[in-house]
């Protein structure tokens, strides 16, 4: 069973999500938010395995409420529901931890999907979309990996770091194994290494990282 917490601060909303996950077999409702503080409390007491998250909400907002339970050690996955696709409210709850984002005019089955990948452990964003989110993160010069992200990165083998490279890239596990020759179950392995020995939570956020630290450049063509 995946446990689900819905956060928006339209309760309308909330009772059309709720009705929707219900008919359900393997999809559970844990709770309701009307506002990001709440969401926090509420993922405490609940622990739940995928959190729907509205980013725009009066006071605390969804993205310092998705950074506020990442923060938290929750092992729940933020999925953000946006109606804007890759405004800056996405690319700041993209850093602050969430695991991918869907539209509110999603068709239903999509959000179930997206839901149900996430609650494997799977981020959910697609390759195209990673690339542009990305494009955008690298604006600023990177800066150079610090002392302590250089001892990290030591830990990574050569073609661990070749696949963080292209993780950076925005590239899919599809693309990754055509690119190096490989199997995608091996490509599967090689990312759960690069993020268990990084400390990160997904693949997005391992190409994030990748771009903060300087190791990927923006790319002109």
């Amino acid at each position: 069973m995946i446990r689900v917490l819905l956060v928006d601060d339209e309760h309308l909303m909330r009772a059309g999500l709720r009705m929707m996950l219900e008919t359900q077999p393997d999809l559970q409702v844990v709770g309701e938010a009307a506002n990001g503080a709440e969401a926090v409390r509420l993922a405490a007491a609940t622990s739940p395995d995928v959190i729907l998250m509205d980013v725009r909400m009066p006071g605390m907002d969804g993205v310092d409420a998705t950074r506020a339970v990442v923060a938290s050690g929750s092992a729940a996955a933020v999925l953000v529901l946006t109606t804007f696709e890759l405004d800056e409210y996405v690319f700041a709850a993209i850093r602050a931890g969430a695991a991918g984002f869907l539209l509110k005019r999603t068709p239903p089955e999509q959000l179930l999907a997206g839901i149900r990948t996430l609650a494997a452990g799977e981020a959910i964003l697609g390759p195209s979309v990673t690339k542009r989110l990305l494009a955008e993160f690298a604006r600023a010069a990177p800066p150079k990996p610090p002392e302590q992200v250089r001892r990290s990165l030591a830990r990574l083998t050569a073609r661990e770091h070749e696949v963080l490279l292209l993780l950076g890239r925005g590239m899919s596990n599809a693309e990754i194994s055509a690119r190096l020759h490989i199997g995608e179950t091996t490509t599967k392995t090689h990312v759960k290494r690069i993020l268990d020995k990084l400390g990160l939570r997904d693949r997005v956020h391992a190409a994030v990282f990748a771009f903060d630290h300087g190791l990927v450049h923006r790319r002109t063509s």
